[in-house]
């Protein structure tokens, strides 16, 4: 009996995780280590109405994604991911918003005794209120102290450990001894998949800023390239025609050639002084703007005003 009990929830489970991939276009293969039950659960009400959140084991995954790739080849890409401890977050909004949502539901941790740092710890200065028959074990951990009234305190900021360091005991001990909660666990994201693509999660801190310049990087190369051999094309062809109206302007500059847009460059060259005039009235025409653009506010103000008091 026990055995058909296991065989219906495995069928029930592949049922689910195959109308999951076929319903939602785009989900995150998050890894859970060191998350309980009780935050599983807060994780799962921040997401409803946003995510599916879908756990399970790693051969069953597999094999109930094998058995749909006739349906969506595409799917054979998450295979290779699943390793570890790790579950889906499914989901059919904006992957930057849900990340969001997984990203904030996260909570502080005691540091333990063989577990992997995954951020810097630091120990900041303070007075920790221990006696001084504890002054040897920070000297253990080379941490800088003096006796302040009967009591340790720390002097400078220490950098106890770094991202990949194992947590030792002595580390561990005095951590908790200080109430120190370095570490924060939650939903992490490994891998995203969108429509058949499978890709990094830091893709998604790209903007449509980032995009644009990237490519008019693209564009700017493509022109030097393009001037440099000659070869005309639609990024060049501006600067070429810029180019050749400069060569035209120092033609008719150093000749007797004329024509309607090189009249004001002729003009300046007669008579020098007025580049100093026309440079001097550039700012003063700033200038007159400001006063104006200052003077139209004022008089706004007063219109507003018209003499009224607030409780006239």
């Amino acid at each position: 009996m026990v055995k058909e009990d296991k065989a219906a929830w495995k069928s029930n489970y592949f049922t689910k995780l195959i109308a999951m991939l076929d319903e939602y276009p785009r989900c995150f293969l998050v890894g859970v280590d060191n998350v309980g039950s009780k935050q599983m659960q807060k994780i799962r009400i921040a997401l409803r109405g946003h995510a599916d959140v879908l756990m399970g084991k790693n051969t069953m995954m597999r094999k109930a994604i094998r058995g749909h790739l006739e349906n969506n080849p595409a799917l054979e890409k998450l295979l290779p991911h699943i390793k570890g401890n790790v579950g889906f977050v499914f989901t059919k909004e904006d992957l930057t918003d849900v990340r969001k949502i997984v990203q904030e539901n996260k909570v502080a941790a005691p540091a333990k005794a063989g577990a992997v740092a995954p951020d810097d710890v630091m120990v900041p200065p303070q007075n920790t209120g221990l006696g001084p028959e504890k002054t040897s074990f920070f000297q253990a951990l080379n941490i800088p102290t003096k006796i302040s009234k009967g009591t340790i305190e720390i002097l400078n900021e220490v950098k106890l450990l770094q991202p990949g360091d194992k947590v030792g005991a002595s580390e561990a001990t005095l951590l908790n001894m200080l109430n120190i909660s370095p570490f924060t666990y939650g939903l992490v994201i490994e891998q995203v998949y969108d429509s058949g693509t499978i890709f990094e999660p830091s893709i998604l801190d790209i903007t449509d800023d980032d995009l644009r310049a990237r490519f008019m990087e693209g564009v700017v190369n493509l022109a030097c390239v393009s001037l440099a051999v000659g070869y005309p094309t639609v990024a060049s062809v501006p600067h070429s025609i810029v180019n050749g109206f400069k060569n035209l302007l120092a033609i008719a500059a150093a000749t007797d050639v004329e024509f309607k847009e090189a009249e004001t460059v002729k003009e300046y060259l007669k008579d020098p002084s007025k580049f100093a005039v026309a440079a001097a009235a550039a700012p003063a025409a700033t200038e007159t703007k400001a006063e104006e653009k200052k003077a139209e506010s004022e008089s706004e103000e007063e219109d507003d005003d018209m003499g009224f008091g607030l409780f006239d």
